[in-house]
C-alpha cells in the first residue's frame, strides 16, 4: 500500500507557498527578455533566478543541516543583491551570466538539496520540539520565507517597469476607482499627543528582523494627519503648480537629482498629447499610469507612488511635512493592520485609498495597512540595543548611513506576515519605483 507523504511542519509548509509566489512572478515575464535589466539601480532578472535558491542555501548550510556545495562559483555569484546609491549603477551584460538552463539548473539542484534536509528534519521531528534548536530552525525557517516573499514584491516592480510587450498580460485586472469628486480624500485628523512604540522587545517570542528590536517609547506631541494617502489626483495639483519647476519646494540634493534625471512627475505616469501654455492638461493632454499589464486614464482616487524627495516637495508645497516615523506609529493606534486592505498579494493594482474604512486607526486614519507603502521623515537606524543577525549581518546595519528613510505599512504586493506593526521597511530617497506613496502631517498649533 502506498502511504502518504507526511505533512510538512508548518514553516517549511510556507516556505513552499512563497516559492510558489516568486515562481509565478518569474512565469510573468516572456523566456526572451529575463536578462532585461528594467531598473538601472538594479540585478539584471535572471539573477534573482538564482539569488532566491541560493540565499536559502547559503543560510541553511552548518545551521540549519549539512549542504555539501556543488557549485561553489555560483553559490557566490548569487550571493547578495545591490543597493547603489545615486550613481554607480552596474555595467554587466547579459553574456556576463550563466545560460538560463545553467541557472534554472542550479537553482533547482538547490532547491532539492535543501528540501531533501528539511524533509528528513521534519520526519525526525527536529524543526518541532522546543529549546534552542527550535528556536533557532524557526528563525532560519522565518528569514528565508520573509526574504523570498520581500522579493516577490521588489520584483513586483521590477516587472512593472517592463515594457508591456516583454510580459504576459492575461492577468490584467480592470480599474477600480470611482467617479466625481472626492473633495473629502484631502481631510485630515487629529491625533492627541500619546506615546508611540516602536520595534518590540527581544523577548517578545515572536519573529522579526534585527532591525525591529529594541522596543522604544517615544513620547508624541499633538498632531494632524491626512485621514487618507495622498492621492494621484491630489498630487496632480503639485505638477500643474509647477511643483517640478520650483527648486523651494526641494531641498539642495533632492533638487540636483530632479535636474540630472529630469524628472518632471512619478515613474509610471505618462502624459498623452501637448500641455496648454499655461502648463495645465487639457482635453488632448491627459495623463495615464502604466499599471503591471496595461495603460490606463490616470486613476485620481489611488495613492501616488512617488520618491521620498516627490513626497517631501509635495509636503511642503502643500504647507505640512512627512510624518516621523514616530508620528506614524501613534496616527496607527489600534488599526486592525492584517484584517482588511489591499495587501498579500490580492491585487496588483492599487485601490481608492478610501476602499478600506475597516482598516482604520483609534483616531479615524484609514488604509495605513497595505494599498501602498508610506514614507517618512526618519532616518533609518538603528533601535536601541541593536544586535545585528550573526547570520545576515549586513541585512540592516549596511543601510545606517544616513542615506535611506523609513517607510511603514505595506503595499498590495507585500505578504501579509510583513503588516506586523514593529515591521520597518527602507528606500533611498531618489528610488521611484517601489509601491510607496504618503501622506502628510501638520502641527496644530501652527496656521
Amino acid at each position: 500500500m502506498n502511504r502518504d507523504p507526511a505533512p510538512h511542519h508548518p514553516l517549511v509548509q510556507r516556505l513552499i507557498e512563497a516559492r510558489q509566489v516568486t515562481d509565478a512572478l518569474f512565469s510573468i515575464v516572456k523566456p526572451e527578455f529575463l536578462y532585461e535589466r528594467p531598473i538601472r539601480e538594479r540585478h539584471r532578472i535572471v539573477f534573482y533566478i538564482g539569488h532566491l535558491e541560493a540565499f536559502d542555501r547559503n543560510l541553511f548550510d552548518q545551521r540549519l543541516c549539512d549542504l555539501p556545495a556543488f557549485d561553489p562559483d555560483l553559490d557566490r555569484l548569487f550571493a547578495f543583491g545591490i543597493d547603489p546609491v545615486d550613481g554607480g549603477f552596474p555595467t554587466d551584460q547579459p553574456g556576463d551570466w550563466p545560460s538560463l538552463d545553467i541557472v534554472r539548473g542550479y537553482a533547482q539542484r538547490a532547491r532539492e538539496q535543501i528540501d531533501r534536509e528539511l524533509d528528513a528534519l521534519t520526519q525526525a521531528a527536529q524543526l518541532g520540539r522546543g529549546g534552542a534548536r527550535a528556536e533557532a530552525s524557526g528563525q532560519l525557517l522565518n528569514v528565508a520565507i520573509e526574504h523570498r516573499l520581500m522579493h516577490a514584491e521588489t520584483l513586483a516592480y521590477m516587472l512593472h517597469q517592463l515594457p508591456l510587450a516583454e510580459k504576459v498580460t492575461e492577468l490584467r485586472e480592470p480599474v477600480v476607482t470611482r467617479a466625481g469628486p472626492r473633495d473629502a480624500l484631502s481631510s485630515m485628523v487629529s491625533v492627541p499627543a500619546g506615546t508611540a512604540v516602536l520595534g518590540m522587545s527581544r523577548d517578545a517570542g515572536r519573529f522579526g528582523w534585527d532591525n525591529e528590536f529594541g522596543e522604544m517609547h517615544v513620547d508624541v506631541p499633538a498632531f494632524e494627519i491626512d485621514r487618507y494617502m495622498v492621492t494621484n489626483g491630489v498630487f496632480r495639483e503639485f505638477i500643474e503648480a509647477g511643483g517640478y519647476r520650483e527648486p523651494k519646494w526641494w531641498s539642495e540634493k533632492d533638487w540636483a537629482w530632479r535636474e540630472a534625471g529630469h524628472i518632471e512627475h512619478p515613474a509610471c505616469w505618462s502624459r498623452r498629447g501637448a500641455r496648454s501654455t499655461d502648463g495645465k492638461d487639457n482635453e488632448s493632454s491627459a495623463w495615464t499610469l502604466r499599471t503591471m499589464f496595461d495603460e490606463v486614464p490616470l486613476p485620481l482616487d489611488w495613492p501616488a507612488y512617488v520618491s521620498h524627495a516627490e513626497a517631501s516637495a509635495y509636503a511642503r508645497w502643500a504647507g505640512k511635512a512627512l510624518p516621523t516615523e514616530a508620528q506614524w506609529q501613534r496616527a496607527a493606534h489600534g488599526a486592525p493592520h492584517a484584517v482588511s486592505g489591499n495587501f498579500d498579494f490580492r491585487s496588483w493594482n492599487p485601490q481608492p485609498v478610501d476602499a478600506f474604512p475597516e482598516n482604520v486607526s483609534a483616531f479615524g486614519v484609514e488604509g495605513q495597512f497595505g494599498n501602498g507603502w508610506e514614507w517618512t521623515s526618519t532616518v533609518f537606524d538603528a533601535l536601541p540595543g541593536f544586535e545585528a543577525f550573526e547570520f545576515y549581518p549586513g541585512y540592516s546595519a549596511n543601510f545606517f548611513d544616513g542615506q535611506h528613510y523609513v517607510i511603514k505599512g505595506g503595499s498590495a504586493r507585500t505578504a501579509q506576515c510583513m503588516l506586523r506593526p514593529a515591521f520597518r521597511n527602507w528606500f533611498q530617497p531618489h528610488y521611484q519605483y517601489v509601491y510607496a506613496g504618503f501622506r502628510c502631517v501638520k502641527d496644530p498649533t501652527v496656521q
